[in-house]
């Protein structure tokens, strides 16, 4: 569905609905909600128009990831620096001003911390998660920084109306491999109940420590000083256009 223009900001907690069913696990912090613009669904209807600015969902916040209007780079914050990493690769500080149709931030403080096994794969870091949140339902806040053995990122370029489909988009995206590299990848681990509002299972987005490469993760695997850490969300504010 088109998000409307004057439907109110639209709050979703773990347990609110029956589609939002409660997690009896690590506790959710109730006063951290993932503040998004956008859903999943809505760019898979294709729409990639810009619901609101990016500042409606990082303002406070510290970790995030998302694109821009078109599709025109992906978004990633880490550490509350809000970075676009265009079909060059090279991240660049971004004006939060932008127009964004997706975006995904949280306050980030981790609650549970552990090291990953080297050479465990980021397709494989779901029973990671599940195990430091003792949980794999609702909506987890993920950081993963280290050195990576092998790292594959990604950006793809802008789109305009009429909108082609995502798989058309992703199709025609610049791959960045980047074995070896220092990084932080950061991200949402969202489960069956938050269906719709962001993308299944595990989605990362990164930068290298000197933030000179980055993009939205397609793989990694680990090496041997990777530390996963996590934080359960309360639920998601979804803020909709003005």
């Amino acid at each position: 569905m088109r998000m409307g223009t004057r439907i109110a900001t639209l709050l979703v907690s773990v347990g609110m609905a029956a589609s939002f069913t409660s997690v009896p696990a690590l506790a959710a912090d109730d006063d951290v909600y993932v503040h998004q613009v956008g859903t999943y669904d809505y760019l898979t209807q294709p729409d990639f128009t810009g619901l609101a600015p990016l500042s409606d969902a990082i303002r406070g916040a510290t970790l995030g990831l998302g694109t821009f209007d078109g599709l025109d780079g992906e978004f990633v914050m880490v550490a509350g620096v809000p970075y676009r990493v265009g079909m060059d690769g090279l991240p660049s500080i971004v004006d939060p001003q932008r127009s964004t149709p997706f975006a995904q931030a949280i306050d980030f403080t981790p609650e549970a911390s552990g090291p990953v096994a080297p050479g465990t794969t980021c397709a494989n870091l779901g029973p990671v998660i599940e195990k430091l949140a003792g949980t794999a339902d609702g909506i987890i806040a993920v950081r993963v920084r280290g050195t990576f053995t092998e790292l594959v990122t990604r950006s793809v370029p802008g789109q305009s109306v009429p909108y082609p489909s995502l798989a058309t988009v992703v199709a025609q995206q610049a791959t960045f491999p980047l074995p070896g590299r220092r990084s932080v990848l950061v991200g949402f681990w969202q489960g069956p109940s938050m269906k719709g509002l962001g993308q299944p299972g595990l989605h990362l987005h990164g930068v290298t420590a000197d933030r000179k490469a980055g993009g939205h993760v397609l793989s990694c695997t680990v090496g041997s000083d990777v530390q996963v850490s996590v934080q359960r969300a309360a639920g998601v504010v979804v803020h909709d256009e003005h």
